[in-house]
């Protein structure tokens, strides 16, 4: 059993720092409430067990101190209807200071209190530690379930770890499965392992590449980024996306990834378009062989069905990125296939992380969310893990 788990939060106040950096609309509305539900388990736990909840998070990303269109109470009724009624959501419009004192101070067993909006003081992305201590002592435990921010060391997600004993510091639920599903992945993956890396630039990609070539047995590349390494090797690509001053780079990555074993697996067709918009005239074609005046915005159908293969093929997949703009139509059944094939190849048994903003976008809006073994709420701290980083939230909770 987890250290959380076993943890006993009778009459406790728990100070949970979440990911609560949900998108809104024009009438402040959530949109997307994914994040907020992934903590539900860790906040019910502790409510179950007679404690109280302190939730700390940032929302966006604020310039100048507090504005009503990142202030935090913009989600507690969508909150209080996630929780429940049995227990009641109280807002603090300070997420230090008197305000956030004397409601903790008052806060009972089974309530919940939602401090306000951590990004309005600059403090706290400075990682500065007197805000730190002020915050830590609205509570008598310390809990970190925003895997989100682990990658960053601000005041709330890992300086404030400093001021709790070891036994008082913690990982909730969701981080604890985060960081367990990923390190399943990157330390005791089943081979074959296949990462399939999308996304536009080789340029966000190069350092999980590279670390995933001393791990993996096959990597798939895909989207823009994928015109890029066609290039390199002297192919034409028309008007696609590429990244010149990384052609050098994709290179190399074909010649380690050569001399390690490991195969890299290229679209060799592409839906091409002779723009960039939903409305544009459509082809397939070899993806090295591009006309001038068209570009590769989507894997073609051969592509697809390579890489099916290789994917089915597989006991561990990583899927960091999306095949083409999926946001438009005409795009998105390149990665409509791979989606399709990885919750194949999951029934299959094999074990499968999808993780990245679009990636999980993809498969929520193609409803194989839960056809995978694991979806991440982390984009960032997700790509810095697979880099081989240590993440400045976990560290802080180990130390």
């Amino acid at each position: 059993m987890s250290k959380f788990s076993q943890f006993n939060f009778g009459g406790k106040k728990a100070l949970v720092r979440v990911d609560f950096n949900v998108p809104l609309n024009d009438a402040f509305q959530v949109t997307d409430d994914n994040r907020m539900r992934a903590a539900l388990p860790t906040i019910k736990k502790i409510l179950d067990d007679g404690g109280s909840v302190i939730l700390m998070s940032h929302l966006g990303r604020p310039k100048e101190g507090p504005t009503n269109k990142f202030s935090l109470s913009h989600i507690v009724a969508h909150l209080q209807s996630l929780i429940g009624t049995d227990n009641r959501v109280i807002f603090a419009n300070d997420c230090i200071g008197e305000t956030a004192t004397n409601a903790s101070n008052a806060l009972e067993a089974g309530q919940v209190l939602l401090l306000e909006n951590l990004r309005f003081y600059k403090e706290e992305e400075k990682g500065d530690a007197v805000f730190a201590e002020k915050l830590s002592r609205l509570g008598d435990i310390y809990v970190n379930d925003a895997f989100g921010t682990a990658h960053r060391a601000h005041a709330s997600t890992a300086v404030i770890a400093d001021y709790f004993d070891v036994d008082k510091k913690m990982f909730g639920l969701l981080m604890e499965s985060e960081v367990a599903s990923a390190e399943k992945v990157l330390l005791q993956s089943e081979k074959p392992f296949t990462a399939i890396i999308g996304g536009a630039k080789v340029s966000d990609k190069i350092l999980i590449i590279e670390n995933l070539l001393e791990r993996a047995t096959d990597i798939i590349i895909g989207g823009g980024m994928a015109y890029t390494f066609w290039k390199a090797q002297g192919k034409m690509i028309g008007n696609s996306l590429c990244e010149d001053d990384r052609m050098p780079l994709a290179l190399e990555i074909l010649e380690k990834a050569k001399a390690k074993g490991v195969n890299i697996h290229l679209p060799v067709d592409s839906t091409i378009a002779n723009k960039f918009a939903a409305d544009a005239d459509t082809r397939n074609c070899e993806s090295y062989e591009i006309p001038d005046g068209w570009m590769g915005l989507d894997i073609g159908t051969k592509a697809s069905d390579d890489f099916r293969e290789v994917i089915l093929k597989s006991k561990t997949i990583l899927w960091n990125g999306p095949m083409g703009v999926f946001e438009m139509e005409k795009f998105q059944a390149g990665t409509k296939a791979i989606a399709d094939a990885v919750a194949d190849a999951t029934k299959l048994g094999a074990f499968s992380l999808v993780g990245g903003g679009d990636s999980v976008a993809a498969v929520n809006q193609f409803g194989y969310n839960d056809q995978v073994s694991y979806v991440s709420t982390g984009g960032g701290a997700m790509l810095e893990f697979f880099e081989g980083k240590e993440l400045p939230g976990i560290a802080a909770i180990n130390k």
